[in-house]
């Protein structure tokens, strides 16, 4: 049975985040943050030949395919430990997520589009005393972040955004719920690359994990308060390729509709199919 005082339940929030004492690991570990994975197959139902934003003009791309590959490299390192003796963490992420024309080689199989995002963030745990909630949810921490996200281009297809963003998640067995709510810096408008970004992305995001056995089935919900039609809603599921390493390469699906797959997409709205390999686990 477990020690007095120690949750019998393994924390799944816990482990990722390293909430509890007996799951730190120190700082200046390299770890895996969002799904890294490579999807040789991905496949939408309507391809962006046209980008554009209100400051920025039209770019024709007539030859791009709708079939192409997308791959995601996506990793995290705890730099402060146990802040001002908070119990809380700083944390440094990088992302890098890449729709690849590998099918293309009427032009030279270029990358399409390339994402960048550098983030930062304050992990609190919550104190035991804090954590229950109705119907068996605990909740395990609360977030604050500041996070730069940029597609790397020049002018007229450059895109990109500053923001900070408060979050909080919860769990229940195999089931976690993270919510975060972003707010933009403001830039001025004629140098604004994305003026109207969130009005399409939405400031607000809940992830929903859910973690029955070998499979991992995550769905991340973009709301924005310009109504339903925007936003986004994807998919992704994950299992592994030889049941007996868990830990090993995992057979990886995702599913998007909606808008901002990418920031050049950012007011492109399309449903996509994606399937490939993850290579790397938190």
């Amino acid at each position: 049975s477990p020690a007095h005082g120690e949750d019998p339940d393994p924390s799944l929030l816990s482990k990722y985040w390293e909430l509890d004492a007996k799951d730190k690991r120190g700082t200046f570990n390299l770890l895996g943050y969002r799904a890294n994975y490579i999807a040789p197959l991905h496949a939408t139902n309507r391809i962006n030949r046209a980008p554009s934003s209100p400051t920025q003009a039209v770019v024709n791309q007539p030859n791009y395919r709708s079939v192409e590959a997308k791959f995601q490299i996506s990793l995290r390192t705890k730099v402060l430990q146990d802040v001002l003796d908070s119990g809380g963490d700083v944390w440094l992420a990088f992302t890098q997520q890449a729709m690849w024309q590998i099918w293309n080689g009427r032009d030279s199989k270029p990358f399409r589009n390339t994402d960048y995002e550098a983030e930062g963030s304050f992990i609190l745990p919550t104190k035991p005393s804090l954590r229950q909630l109705p119907w068996g949810w605990q909740w395990r921490f609360s977030q604050l972040a500041i996070a730069h996200q940029s597609n790397g281009q020049s002018d007229p297809l450059s895109r990109s955004w500053n923001r900070v963003y408060a979050g909080v998640g919860i769990e229940r067995g195999d089931l976690t719920l993270t919510g975060r709510v972003s707010q933009r810096f403001n830039e001025r408008y004629p140098s604004d690359n994305n003026p109207d970004l969130v009005d399409y992305r939405g400031r607000s995001e809940l992830q929903l994990g859910w973690t029955p056995g070998a499979s991992t089935t995550s769905v991340l919900l973009r709301t924005a308060v310009q109504g339903p039609k925007y936003g986004a809603l994807q998919l992704e599921w994950t299992y592994p390729v030889k049941r007996d390493q868990p830990n090993g390469l995992r057979w990886f699906v995702q599913a998007f509709s909606g808008y901002g797959e990418t920031l050049t997409d950012y007011n492109f709205r399309q449903s996509s199919f994606a399937l490939g390999l993850m290579f790397m686990q938190f």
